[in-house]
């Protein structure tokens, strides 16, 4: 009873010390999202109440992230949402659409479909989107109206009306940058909500500020209205499933991301699919009454971990206190400055920023190109199509690698072991037997071309009598490679030289199996090993 206790009030304290940081976060995610102050606050509620009753992860804090949200805009401009009610109208049928999307993803137990997206693209596209989410939050760090969406024009514009940009917002939104980098950065200071700090100085000096014609936030208006959707012009309903589909994407990369990183340090279990369909409910909730996208980011996951929780508790109570702080204080924080909630934003991404996290692939000389590409897809085609542009690279990236082909030649060493002679010059190789290895699986792209260079092997050594082929990097073999297979052992047939294969997974025996090539009984498909197959008779 105890033990139950304290469980439940260091959840009590951990919700009360996160409301000063979610809250505030909630209200600036909605203006990156050219969506009303409430919607950020609709989508905190739905993302912490429905996540703590059917999520499983005790640290994840589903709310909304600044990925998704700039991603949002981007979608309700694509669809040509000129004005406010249209954006709320688009945004909610997009936030839908994007909960029924992950719902029928966890109803199909698709759990695993976020490693779509490479690390390496996750990386880049994290970095070149701070980069553009910055860009667009300094016109309200400096109080300027700007037009153009692209990252290159907009960086023009901002640069050509400098003489344009207004002083005291200029200092408001510096000084809370610097208030929030120091307290996260000196080390005594590191336990206090900077987020929470900045507000409170910004919400003291509102009045004064405001004489000298700083923006406040404005009216929050949090009286939930029935749900009303509008039809998207021209009918672009594919339009919309895409862009619902990369906000999918995008949520539960970033979530499953930070879920996953704070179960392995703690032992915890992941139940990808449960989180799923959490995700689908929260999101749906949301997008039903005019909220933002909601996922368990990693600045708000991290900072419940590190405040101390130990069950999903710490959101629901995090929830009430939102809620109380909403009901005391809501003309308080319609008073907050636009250029602070611009510095929370700018100040939340900044840790997206960091060059140090492409060092490893230059290190490792892999995926240097897609991690590049990446950043420049996002800032050359904007948040969505630079997502789908780079994840479409590393695939294709992928395809080509694999499509490359490499055969080795192998070679006995020792008593039992057969290795690459290129690699091991000293390994022997026993006259009239040639073993062969293909170093990617065999499919569809690369089958006929591998085949080709084993029958150029073959033909190069005239004595060959037996020809054994390794697949052990073949886990499972397409009608393509089952064909080129069954033509390569005519083919050597033809010659009378007998074909061997070592070391079959299950589906790939299974397929041959089933093609029931005559060069190919089954008698030659059951060897474990290469020494097996060269040593029976």
């Amino acid at each position: 009873m105890n033990a139950t206790r304290a469980l439940h009030w260091g959840d009590a304290v951990t919700g009360l010390s996160l409301a000063g940081l979610l809250l505030p976060e909630a209200v600036a995610y909605s203006g990156l999202a050219n969506l009303p102050p409430q919607a950020g606050v609709i989508g905190l509620f739905a993302g912490l109440v429905f996540y703590a009753f059917i999520g499983r992860s005790r640290y994840a804090i589903v709310t909304a992230t600044s990925s998704s949200a700039a991603v949002l805009a981007a979608a309700t401009l694509a669809l040509g949402a000129d004005v406010v009610s249209q954006r709320i109208a688009y945004s909610s049928i997009l936030v839908c659409a994007t909960g029924i999307a992950f719902l029928l993803a966890g109803s199909a137990r698709l759990g695993a479909m976020s490693n779509l997206i490479a690390r390496p693209v996750l990386r880049g596209f994290s970095f070149g989107l701070a980069l553009l989410i910055v860009l667009k939050q300094w016109p309200h760090i400096v109080a300027l109206h700007t037009h153009s969406t692209d990252f290159f024009a907009l960086s023009a514009e901002i640069l050509r009306h400098a003489g344009a940009w207004q002083p005291a917002s200029l200092a408001v939104g510096l000084c809370a940058l610097s208030g929030l980098f120091i307290c996260g950065r000196v080390r005594r200071l590191s336990r206090i909500p900077g987020v929470l700090l900045v507000i409170i100085a910004g919400i003291g000096a509102a009045p004064w500020l405001a004489a000298r014609g700083v923006a406040l936030t404005g009216p929050i208006h949090l009286a939930l209205e029935m749900p009303a959707f509008a039809a998207p012009a021209n009918g672009r309903w594919l339009a919309m499933v895409e862009f619902a589909l990369a906000l999918m994407f995008i949520l539960y990369a970033e979530s499953y991301s930070s879920i996953r990183t704070f179960a392995l340090k703690h032992d915890d279990a992941v139940q990808p699919n449960r989180d799923l369909i959490a995700l689908g409910v929260a999101n749906l909730v949301s997008g039903a009454f005019h909220g933002t996208p909601v996922g368990a980011g990693y600045s708000g996951t991290s900072a419940n971990e590190a405040a101390g929780a130990q069950s999903r508790a710490a959101g629901l109570y995090a929830a009430a206190t939102v809620l109380l702080m909403v009901l005391l204080f809501l003309p308080w924080i319609e008073r907050i400055p636009e250029p602070v909630l611009a510095a929370i934003v700018i100040h939340a991404v900044s840790k997206s920023l960091r060059l140090a996290v492409f060092r490893p692939y230059f290190h490792w000389q892999r995926d240097r190109l897609v991690t590049v590409t990446a950043v420049a897809a996002v800032l050359v085609f904007g948040m969505l199509d630079g997502l789908l542009a780079a994840i479409a690279f590393s695939l294709a990236m992928l395809l080509h690698s694999l499509s490359s082909p490499r055969l080795s030649v192998l070679g006995r060493m020792g008593a039992h072991d057969f290795v690459s002679i290129t690699r091991f010059p000293q390994a022997l190789c026993t006259p009239g037997v040639l073993v062969l290895r293909p170093e990617e699986p065999l499919f569809f792209a690369n089958a006929d071309p591998l085949l080709a260079m084993a029958r150029r092997h073959v033909v190069h050594q005239t004595d060959v009598r037996l020809v054994i082929l390794s697949l052990e990097e073949s886990p499972d073999l397409d009608g393509t490679a089952l064909e080129s297979l069954g033509e390569f052992a005519a083919w050597l047939a033809a010659r009378n030289i007998a074909l061997r294969m070592a070391r079959l997974k299950e589906a790939s025996r299974d397929g041959l199996l089933r093609a029931n090539f005559s060069q190919l009984p089954a008698a030659g498909l059951d060897y474990s090993s290469v020494d097996d197959a060269a040593s029976a008779r």
